[in-house]
């Protein structure tokens, strides 16, 4: 269990952030940048100072202002992957890899280095300095150094931010087998939602230094009054489901979830694969009759449960198809509609976004 309680106050910002998460998974700690996210792993990592609380992994209490514990980054057995990688330069990737083994006894060290040159794909670039890598090649020996010091803990400070697209999908299968493979708890700080969607099992937003809400993604990210702190127009509905046909006639693979069947074009993941689906609110239209003549495939029957306001613009609406669907419509819409909860209303889904899974 990673336990975090940290007060901090830096000139103008202060830094309130209280929050748990499991001995494995990726917990991400999200927010908007200048949330106070990277302050808050480097105070887990031993990096800067919190002025109160306390940080405990596996019940071990690397700082306790009560108790005046503060141990030193290198006793703390925290493994730190950062935005830039800061491989050495006058080292081949080998040595960079050793380097991080180097930093931890024989006794201790239960992180070998042949799985991990394997897991990340990177035997062949062992000889090569880091001037002749690229950028995504850099990060996954970055990655493989910080987990060769055999960590409790990985902290991972955006370490795709610099990553073009092509890089960010090179990297990324790589982080989301890491705490699997190695049974190692991940805090992966992004301002990214895709990403956190992608890699992370439970999330922790933050918002001008205060964690605002925290727990499972489909709990948090499902949440209409926290869209504002996660996108806003690219925010919705988080929904997992089951592949349950992967290449019918037409290309499509087919999803399973508790409100039906959704149909995307076919993806590069077997059948009975577990998948997260997400659609933004922009993307779901609403009627108030089963369109009969229309080029949308997914259209779900479901009833009105809540109804908010982002903005004097728009209306935010909440159906019931089996779980929770998220709407944006203008205001206007929603009156010539005449929509209120509990009515019963079609929805129409334009596009979906998968993760945990790729397009081929």
């Amino acid at each position: 269990m990673i336990d975090i309680k940290l007060r901090k106050k830096q000139g103008a910002f202060k830094i309130n952030a209280e929050f748990k998460s499991g001995v494995t998974g990726v917990t991400a700690l999200f927010g908007q940048s200048g949330a106070g996210k990277t302050s808050v792993i480097n105070m887990i990592a031993g990096l800067d100072i919190p002025d109160s609380g306390y940080i405990r992994v596996n019940q071990n209490p690397l700082f306790d202002a009560q108790k005046h514990i503060n141990l030193p980054p290198q006793k703390r057995k925290i493994g730190y992957v950062f935005q830039d990688g800061r491989l050495f330069p006058h080292l081949t990737v080998k040595q960079n890899l050793s380097y991080g083994m180097r930093l931890v006894s024989q006794q201790e060290r239960y992180v070998m280095f042949d799985p991990v040159i394997s897991l990340l794909g990177i035997s062949h670039l062992l000889s090569r300095l880091p001037r002749k890598l690229s950028g995504g090649e850099k990060q996954r020996v970055a990655i493989g150094r910080a987990l060769l010091t055999s960590p409790s803990l990985l902290l991972m400070d955006e370490p795709l931010s610099s990553l073009d697209h092509l890089r960010k999908k090179e990297v990324m299968p790589f982080i989301s087998r890491l705490s699997k493979e190695f049974s190692i708890p991940i805090i992966y700080v992004s301002h990214s939602l895709d990403e956190v969607l992608n890699l992370a099992d439970h999330i922790v937003l933050m918002d001008e230094g205060n964690v605002i809400a925290a727990g499972s993604i489909d709990a948090i990210v499902n949440r209409s009054d926290l869209f504002s702190l996660m996108g806003g127009q690219d925010c919705g509905s988080i929904i997992s489901a089951t592949v349950e046909t992967d290449n019918d006639a037409y290309g499509l693979t087919h999803l399973r979830f508790p409100g039906g069947v959704i149909k995307v074009p076919r993806l590069a993941v077997s059948k009975g694969s577990t998948v997260r689906i997400r659609i933004p609110v922009r993307s779901v239209s609403i009627s108030l009759v089963k369109p009969a003549d229309t080029s949308i495939q997914n259209i779900f029957s479901g009833v009105i449960e809540e109804i908010s306001l982002p903005d004097s613009t728009f209306s935010d609406i909440r159906i019931n198809i089996g779980v929770p669907l998220f709407s944006r419509i203008t205001r206007l819409s929603q009156e010539k509609l005449c929509l209120t909860p509990g009515k019963t209303v079609f929805a129409m889904v334009k596009s979906i976004a998968v993760t945990n899974g790729s397009n081929d």
